[in-house]
């Protein structure tokens, strides 16, 4: 008999957004994820079931094997950085921008911005490539209080509406990366799996492009 499949999914967008296209694969969670306090999900499939995990721990599921499949943004995975995933299909889902964001005209002048982000590594390298010096303050939510208390000039983080940014006095300033949702595939279950992971991969991408054409 083979072996159960996992996928990896973070509550939240990506988990919404993902549904959908598993269910237009014929596969539904055999209990709301949301709702559920379970971390591991079988679906309707007896050789699948979905990993709930934070989504800065998705890549790390699957390039250590813990999950054969995951579904992660790009900005997670630019972070995280691993060589150990295949990363086959842009699922065009969770769309978003990676931006710099601040009170409007940006940091005061005439010295290094301190920049508030919990992409320390793609900030980092942002302001690298433009020339530009900065201080980064890792932090892992609430980006917007920064520069409301005088602890940052700027901030690097996900924006969609901008809403919470007008909210809290603070503007997008600068375009870093558009963002969307990826699947990403464990080179081994790769491997070991072609034939159900292949299979997989492809009803997803199939699933993704009918979503995008509507």
């Amino acid at each position: 008999m083979s072996r159960t499949l996992t996928l990896a999914l973070s509550k939240g967008r990506i988990l919404e957004d993902t549904l959908p296209l598993l269910s237009a694969c014929g596969i539904e969670p055999a209990e709301d994820p949301d709702a559920s306090r379970k971390l591991i999900i079988g679906t309707n499939r007896d050789d699948l079931q979905l990993l709930v995990v934070r989504a800065s721990d998705v890549p790390t599921y699957v390039e250590h094997g813990g999950a054969d499949l995951g579904v992660a943004g790009r900005d997670v995975l630019l972070e995280h950085g691993g060589t150990g995933l295949y990363d086959p299909v842009d699922l065009g889902i969770a769309r978003c921008r990676l931006m710099v964001a601040g009170p409007k005209g940006g940091a005061p002048a005439g010295r290094r911005p301190r920049v508030a982000t919990k992409f320390v590594h793609l900030a980092r390298q942002y302001f690298a490539q433009q020339g530009r010096q900065a201080e980064i303050i890792k932090l892992y939510g609430s980006m917007e209080l920064a520069p409301l208390v005088g602890m940052a000039d700027l901030i690097v983080d996900l924006v969609d509406t901008g809403n919470t940014l007008r909210a809290n006095g603070l503007e997008p300033l600068e375009e870093i990366l558009p963002i969307s949702a990826r699947l990403v595939v464990n080179k081994a279950s790769l491997k070991t799996e072609p034939d159900r992971v292949g299979a997989l991969t492809r009803d997803l991408a199939a699933a993704a492009r009918a979503a995008q054409s509507t």
